[in-house]
């Protein structure tokens, strides 16, 4: 486990579970959102999100989060794991709205409690009838990837335990 993905619908927790998991194994961590958007919620340009993103997948070791649809296949076929948080859609709604208002390292700005982005919550909603069968075939495609998929938090919380304690018995 060098070179992990972490996917999942938005609020899922991939950026709280990343942490975790750089914090357990050491693997340098990148969030995709700080690549992709600035400080005033504009995007960089196309071409530089993609070279950032080029080069991170060019070394040796990474844990990348973030789903950005356009460029998952091809952080999959650059990885070895796989990790999906596929949750039900009322606990990502709730990520969300517990998140408003905080400092976060893998968001350029902080959301705050008074603000609902109706678009952002209709994109959540239909995440698992749009977004997830694409994820599904990718998962397919990629069969010879490490894949884990956690459906719960306590699963993906067990799992970091396990993988907590492993790393203290080396």
């Amino acid at each position: 486990m060098k070179k992990i993905i972490v996917i999942g619908c938005p609020g899922s927790g991939k950026s709280t579970f990343s942490k975790k998991l750089n914090t357990i194994t050491g693997i340098p961590l990148y969030h995709l959102d700080m690549i992709y958007w600035n400080e005033d919620r504009t995007k960089v340009p196309r071409e530089v999100f993609l070279k950032e993103m080029d080069s991170i997948i060019d070394k040796d070791r990474w844990i990348i989060d973030g789903n950005y649809g356009s460029t998952m296949e091809k952080r999959m076929a650059a990885c070895d794991t796989v990790i999906f948080l596929d949750y039900p859609t009322e606990v990502c709604i709730s990520g969300i709205m517990k998140r408003r208002g905080k400092t976060r390292s893998d968001m350029p700005w902080i959301e705050t409690s008074d603000e609902v982005d109706a678009e952002f919550l209709s994109w959540v909603n239909d995440y698992n009838i749009e977004s997830r069968p694409v994820v599904m075939e990718l998962l397919k495609k990629y069969n010879d990837k490490e894949i884990i998929i956690f459906t719960s938090r306590d699963e993906a919380n067990e799992y970091l335990l396990f993988l907590n304690t492993m790393m203290m018995v080396n």
